[in-house]
């Protein structure tokens, strides 16, 4: 090894040892003649002095230092002066009185300063540009640091549940997962693609009809979906997990220690709004859409929508009545305490929210210190309907009373990105707190975003609809819930799961329902039929995103950050120039032709 210590390990213990230190020039000053060095590597910092009546050549040589050179250091650990000792170091009681200095390496001026106090000001280009000089950084070592430890609880957990971990391919099939495919052309089968998994769905279930019974893995997915706070373009990892011969409850026992565990190991939140006995609250899909107007709601905070249809038939409020009286529409309201100190600003805001989540405006009612009632709306519904509204609401005065009135879905959408957002202006979003929930019951089917009219899953293809194939063959597509459910911390989907279909006959009719012929089936997942046809189990499973999760738990402002080489938020790779064109032959050999528009 080139060095004896690292930067992070020398105390007071190592006072009168001669060591070796190699590491990056973090800071260089200059007082009167010697030279100090803030020596670092991903350990931490070791203050190095350079004193020319030590030796000559080395303060010679450390004269021409510079920031981010990569030397090695050799020298005697001393005490520092009492008044020079930095405590948020743990090398701060000692410095390193050097006699020798070797250059490794020298270094351009980096495009941005290291110190984490002025990082930031770097902007987000720039660093990703030069990713290989921010991962310098603390702060992005440290996050790296969680994952690994985050990855290593999970693999012990699931070993010390009698689960194998077990490799699917990544070369795939095209699937119908809900995102877009990452297609591979086939240089020995031309005109024929492989994909990369959105998920390993198909192969974990396969791997229950193969009898391996527990299966878990940190797996690698791929989907062409655009990036944002919390979804990294492209690839993400999750710990995918399946079970043979259980129920939904199977599942829910054997992940719900498995969170509160990782809670406690990677982060320093309380968690909050547990059920009695210590389970996680369950909360049917229809229930959490209509009281938080999301299948993800943050719990930390107390922000329930209530349904006023029925108060509003008839009222004098015209836009509330007909409304009221369309099928499929609805009118809510939503109780804010405390929302009367919202600006005028402030509501518009929020009324632009609910238009860019589908709402043609965002009526209110604010309710005074003084009992009067401030709305443009309040004259026209009249005393009798505001005071049953305010019963309803539970409003109370200095509060503020949301309204949406539109389609079900529409209303849904709008009430919960106000309501996320008014917990966020009102300092609700606590972030010593995480509070876990399963949204349970979701519907099996629902109308397709890309074609009106037409039925599709609403979920995910491959799950159990509650009631088998009766259900399938005897009620209406869109009263019929499947055992699908996610698991929801602090406002954010953290996981996906199911019990699987495993019966080819509901398989074939769940496609049908979905528009698909029995020919497709075959075709698009004719391993999975034929498998199911040999004896396939009952089994589920789920897969919590790792990245996402660990996002949440450390409050990290973007999940980009967790990946050592991430992509920009346009899904490019700008340290490495990717996506990039290649050249004819490569196209050649692939039978790929661009045809120029």
């Amino acid at each position: 090894m080139l060095r004896t210590h690292t930067n992070g390990e020398l105390n007071k213990a190592n006072i009168g040892d001669e060591v070796t230190l190699c590491g990056w020039v973090h800071r260089r000053r200059d007082h009167g003649g010697i030279i100090f060095i803030d020596l670092r590597d991903r350990y931490g910092l070791t203050q190095v002095t350079f004193d020319p009546e030590v030796d000559k050549e080395a303060h010679k040589q450390a004269d021409v230092l510079r920031s981010e050179w990569v030397i090695q250091v050799t020298g005697k650990v001393i005490a520092r002066p009492d008044d020079m000792v930095n405590k948020k170091l743990k090398s701060g009681e000692i410095e390193v009185e050097i006699s020798k200095l070797s250059v490794l390496n020298t270094s351009k001026t980096p495009p941005f300063e290291l110190d984490e106090e002025k990082a930031h000001e770097a902007n987000e280009t720039i660093r990703l540009k030069y990713r290989f000089i921010d991962l310098r950084r603390e702060k992005i070592q440290k996050m790296l640091e969680q994952k690994d430890k985050m990855i290593k609880y999970l693999r012990k957990y699931f070993h010390d549940n009698d689960f194998t971990e077990i490799q699917t391919p990544i070369l795939a099939n095209s699937s119908p997962e809900g995102a877009r495919d990452f297609l591979i052309p086939s240089r020995m089968y031309p005109g024929s693609f492989f994909a990369l998994p959105q998920a390993p769905q198909q192969f974990k279930q396969l791997l229950m009809v193969g009898g391996m019974d527990k299966y878990f893995q940190i797996a690698p997915c791929f989907r062409d979906e655009d990036s944002r706070m919390d979804r990294h373009y492209g690839e993400f990892y999750q710990l995918d997990m399946e079970m043979s011969f259980v129920e939904q409850d199977d599942i829910f026992r054997l992940m719900e220690p498995l969170m509160i565990g990782l809670t406690k190991e990677m982060s320093d939140k309380e968690i909050v709004g547990l059920e009695k006995d210590g389970r996680f609250k369950q909360i049917p899909y229809l229930e959490s859409m209509n009281k938080y107007g999301t299948d993800k709601p943050d719990l930390r905070f107390d922000m329930e929508i209530v349904s006023v249809t029925e108060l509003v038939k008839g009222s004098g409020f015209k836009v509330f009545a007909d409304m009221a009286e369309k099928e499929g529409h609805v009118v809510h309201a939503m109780r804010v305490a405390g929302g009367e100190k919202f600006t005028r600003k402030d509501i518009d805001e929020l009324t632009n929210l609910a238009f860019e989540n589908g709402a043609k405006g965002l009526a209110y009612i604010v309710l005074k210190d003084d009992g009067s009632l401030q709305s443009p709306i309040v004259k026209f519904l009249g005393d009798e309907i505001c005071a049953k509204i305010i019963k309803e609401t539970k409003a109370e005065k200095g509060d503020i009373i949301f309204f949406g009135a539109d389609k079900w879905r529409t209303v849904c959408d709008a009430l919960g990105a106000v309501r996320n957002e008014c917990g966020a202006r009102l300092g609700l979003k606590d972030t010593t707190k995480a509070a876990w929930c399963w949204i349970v019951d979701f519907p099996m089917f629902d109308y397709s975003e890309i074609e009106d009219g037409r039925i599709d899953f609403g979920h995910n293809p491959f799950s159990m609809p509650q009631g088998g194939l009766e259900a399938l063959e005897t009620e209406s597509p869109l009263e019929i819930k499947a055992f699908q459910f996610d698991l929801v911390v602090n406002g954010f989907e953290a996981s996906s799961g199911a019990i699987r279909n495993h019966d080819p006959r509901i398989m074939y009719k769940a496609f049908e329902i979905a528009g698909y012929k029995k020919e497709e089936v075959d075709e698009k997942f004719g391993a999975m039929i034929r498998a199911f046809e040999y004896g396939a189990p009952p089994h589920g499973g789920n897969a919590p995103g790792i990245d996402r999760i660990l996002m949440v738990l450390n409050d990290y402002e973007s999940i980009r950050d967790i990946y050592a080489f991430p992509k920009d938020g346009k899904g490019k790779d700008l340290m490495m120039d990717s996506p990039a064109k290649v050249d004819e032959k490569q196209l050649k050999d692939l039978g790929l032709k661009f045809r120029k528009d």
